[in-house]
């Protein structure tokens, strides 16, 4: 060569720096000079220094000697170098070159059963192994390597099964769940709506399998249980302090009383006056198209209210403001808007 090999500084080693550029003298023959590299890429491997062990072998490689044999090595050495630094792919890439100079190299073939398994590429590995046993019968690393890809293909097989079975199942599930809510005639309204637009309901028959897992922002979707009834997340809305609870599942057959007996049996820490006790809460929701609200009997189900002809379930959470009837600041709250009641 006309200059040392990068990895030996000339300033620092100089010694070392001429005697390699001797020994890498380009008068030498190519097949020469690539041996030489290749002994000193084993030399680096053997030290567990892969990174030079690489360099080495890739010079060896740009020699492009005529000895097939020797570039054989040269490939299969550069593939173990690239394995135990974790470049699988390019260790494959190695083997493979390798493979194609001499198909039954058996270290190749072993090599790339061994990348295929890091690649989680198992049934490519397991096609590997049998290649290589077809050289030899006995090989312990191919034996080892096929045991294990054959496991693992075979569970990944299994997950695989398993995930197609969920996905089914939850494809199922979801079209019961839309059935569900287009028999009651449940009205829906996504979270954004076209201001323009003349209403920003949907028919149930809008309801999709992605709006079912995505469009609610807290967490939690409607269900359907085993009797065929839903449950639906359900937002409660305090004006008076700025402050709500979320029920996560509210059953359509359930009182709005039943769930605010259970809430406020004992008084929230945010109600000072202590004046948010069931018998004296009532329950609203608004029609927002029409800036109207609609007082709903704490004995109404779920159910009633949602198949109530002014209510829009958004984004799939239904949503009612909680106050107390005879404090001033519900008074003060519906002055001016018409309150419709409910029977």
């Amino acid at each position: 060569m006309k200059k040392a090999p990068v990895e030996i500084d000339p300033k620092e080693n100089p010694d070392l720096a001429c005697l390699q550029s001797i020994i890498f003298d380009d008068e030498r023959s190519p097949e020469e000079q690539a041996k030489t590299y290749k002994d000193e890429g084993n030399d680096y491997f053997r030290e567990k220094d892969y990174k030079k062990a690489v360099i080495s072998y890739t010079e060896g490689l740009k020699k492009k000697c005529a000895d097939s044999d020797l570039n054989v090595v040269l490939y299969t050495n550069r593939a173990a170098a690239q394995y135990y630094l974790g470049n699988f792919r390019s260790a494959l890439n190695d083997v493979m070159a390798a493979r194609k100079l001499k198909p039954c190299h058996l270290k190749a073939v072993v090599r790339g059963a061994l990348c295929h398994l890091e690649l989680k590429n198992f049934a490519e590995a397991v096609s590997w192994c049998d290649e290589g046993l077809q050289i030899d019968a006995k090989e312990k690393k191919l034996l080892d390597t096929r045991a294990k890809a054959d496991k693992l293909k075979r569970t990944e097989q299994r997950d695989i099964r398993k995930a197609k079975l969920k996905e089914k199942k939850e494809q199922n599930q979801n079209e019961l769940l839309i059935q569900a809510v287009k028999a009651r005639s449940i009205r829906l309204v996504s979270e954004a709506t076209d201001e323009d637009s003349d209403s920003a309901s949907e028919g149930p028959g809008e309801l999709s399998s992605d709006r079912l897992t995505s469009e609610n922002p807290y967490g939690a979707r409607v269900s359907l249980d085993d009797q065929g009834r839903l449950s639906w997340p359900v937002l409660l809305l305090y004006p008076e302090y700025a402050q709500s609870d979320f029920i996560s599942a509210f059953h359509e057959d359930s009182r709005f009383i039943d769930h605010l007996m259970v809430m406020f049996a004992e008084m929230p820490s945010w109600d000072l006056e202590q004046k948010y006790r069931p018998d004296n809460l009532e329950v609203y929701f608004e029609d927002e198209e029409k800036a109207e609200l609609y007082r709903v009997p704490p004995e109404c189900t779920l159910l009633q209210v949602l198949q109530h002809p002014r209510y829009f379930v958004k984004a799939l959470t239904p949503a009612f403001l909680i106050c107390v009837g005879s404090s001033p600041f519900c008074k003060n709250y519906l002055r001016g808007r018409k309150v419709h009641h409910i029977k």
